[in-house]
């Protein structure tokens, strides 16, 4: 349900379609919680805009993920299989979905950031809105700035993350 973007490479003259969020953005946030989306962000999350989004806490970070509502059907159809007798896997469903709210990019072009998520994510006035493949994640700036600080230390940890999540055991 994303609008595609087609990139044409002049050497081949290749076509290539990307069924995902591409971009990292610097926006303001008003005093009601309203984000100005940039003109390339809602070009890309246009089709989305049709069906709404989720939004919601992140798990791992303190910010905010926005989902299309048709990523957010894909994930609520794989937690709807985990058995809900099981103590461990109700917690999980309920911390997960906590504070889950439905919203829509106004006619302005804007989103609005309910007040409970801003305090839980503690976004300011200065906001991020980072591409994560198919989810958008809301960030305070600060805060974005301190999780993809890179000193010598954290440049080892990536790179040994990065080999170990994308290297492939299945022989491609």
């Amino acid at each position: 349900m994303y609008q595609f973007l087609v990139i044409l490479n002049p050497q081949t003259q290749n076509h290539f379609k990307l069924n995902f969020l591409i971009g990292t953005y610097e926006c303001k946030a008003d005093a009601k919680g309203r984000i100005m989306l940039p003109a390339a962000l809602k070009k890309q999350l246009a089709t989305s805009n049709q069906n709404g989004f989720i939004l919601k806490r992140a798990v791992f970070q303190p910010c905010l993920e926005l989902y299309p509502m048709s990523e957010w059907k894909k994930l609520m159809k794989k937690m709807s299989k985990l058995n809900r007798f099981d103590k461990k896997n109700n917690d999980f469903i309920r911390r997960f979905t906590a504070g889950v709210k439905m919203i829509d990019i106004d006619a302005s072009g804007r989103l609005l950031l309910p007040k409970d998520l801003i305090a839980i994510s503690g976004i300011s006035k200065s906001v991020v809105l980072s591409s994560a493949i198919d989810i958008l994640e809301i960030w305070d700036k600060d805060k974005y700035e301190h999780a993809i600080a890179i000193d010598d230390s954290a440049s080892d940890y990536f790179a040994d993350l990065a080999e170990e999540v994308m290297k492939q055991d299945d022989g491609e």
